[in-house]
């Protein structure tokens, strides 16, 4: 009979493999980078698994994955911004020949906008729109007031209209339709190292 640490690393393993891709392309949304993706996500889960044993609700654990990852997007920020982030002055210059490339170019103009919003707005909007969370829930995962939701919400998709408009591009009236990201091949994080951390 499996011992309950057996079971919790079991539960966390399939929950890991599960969520995993998931949680790194919100990590990617949030910091337009794969690799800074991977270290936000591998943080979270980390947490995640060193909590694990006190999360007696399974269906809290997308939220407590989501709170983690915005705290160590915010903490890498206060940390090293300057040398982890660079925002682009302008749009690269990106052809376009009616092969396909329309799609990639939108998604890279979308990357770059994202990319000049303040974090705080990013975050929200990621929350929201590519999340589907609500005004109530972005507040709990963000820790801030709901009304702070609505006014950054407001702001971000104004700065965010400006700039895919500089581009030639329109924010579409489902802004959700915006958030489609195509993440590259990647190399798989360990999860017997991260498994190590349940019920330590």
């Amino acid at each position: 009979m499996a011992s309950k640490e057996d079971t919790d690393r079991r539960q966390f393993a399939e929950y890991f493999v599960a969520r995993r891709d998931a949680v790194r392309r919100t990590a990617y949304l949030l910091c337009g980078d794969w690799h800074w993706a991977d270290d936000l996500t591998q943080v979270a889960f980390t947490r995640l698994a060193a909590g694990w044993h006190r999360i007696r609700d399974r269906q809290a654990l997308d939220g407590f994955v989501k709170t983690c990852l915005m705290r160590a997007y915010f903490s890498d920020l206060r940390r090293v911004w300057r040398t982890r982030e660079r925002v682009v002055a302008t749009p690269p210059d990106l052809m376009t020949t009616g092969d396909g490339t329309d799609d990639v170019t939108r998604r890279l103009v979308f990357t770059t906008a994202m990319r000049r919003l303040p974090p705080r707005q990013r975050a929200v909007l990621v929350c929201r729109f590519y999340e589907g969370l609500d005004v109530a829930a972005t507040a709990e995962v963000l820790g801030c007031a709901q009304g702070t939701v609505k006014s950054q919400t407001a702001r971000g998709l104004e700065a965010l209209r400006a700039q895919l408009g500089d581009a030639g591009f329109e924010l579409p009236a489902d802004p959700a339709r915006t958030f489609d990201d195509r993440p590259p091949s990647r190399t798989a994080m360990p999860t017997a190292v991260l498994t190590t951390e349940v019920n330590q």
